[in-house]
């Protein structure tokens, strides 16, 4: 079962700013196109089709550690790990990683926890991780970047 993905992406230019280096906000969105293709990789789609009740996955914690900046056309590698999957809710951890530098090079690390929801009449509720999702999660192990099982 799948507790880790691997994207790569080429930073664009609107990525970055005046400076030239990616702004932070920048680092959020690899975040999520991360889990949002983690999700695909899994058959699924954060905008789930064929659950009833369709669920939703709203951001209740976002954060970045940065330490190497990133500039317009770096390739970086945003490496998801589940470390946490409860009843209702799921926290990744991310490495970012430098590519285009020998040997590939960390710049920074951040996490995200997103919870479950129902929507009902536009108003959200937490609701338990549908079993077809949470049976194709598992929780990667506790020591930093190791392959799991």
């Amino acid at each position: 079962m799948p507790c880790e993905f691997k994207l790569v992406r080429q930073v664009e230019f609107p990525d970055t700013d005046k400076s030239g280096f990616v702004h932070f906000s920048a680092f959020l969105r690899y975040m999520e196109a991360a889990e949002h293709a983690f999700f695909r990789s899994l058959g699924q789609s954060i905008w789930t089709k064929g659950i009833n009740p369709p669920v939703g996955w709203p951001r209740v914690r976002a954060g970045c550690d940065l330490q190497h900046p990133l500039r317009f056309e770096d390739q970086v590698e945003i490496h998801l790990l589940v470390r946490e999957k409860k009843e209702k809710s799921i926290a990744y951890e991310f490495v970012f990683r430098k590519l285009n530098e020998q040997p590939a090079k960390e710049v920074g690390r951040g996490t995200l926890v997103v919870v479950c929801v129902t929507r009902d009449q536009g108003k959200m509720k937490s609701a338990s991780i549908p079993p077809v999702i949470a049976e194709m999660i598992e929780v990667a192990p506790p020591e930093p970047l190791v392959p799991c099982p």
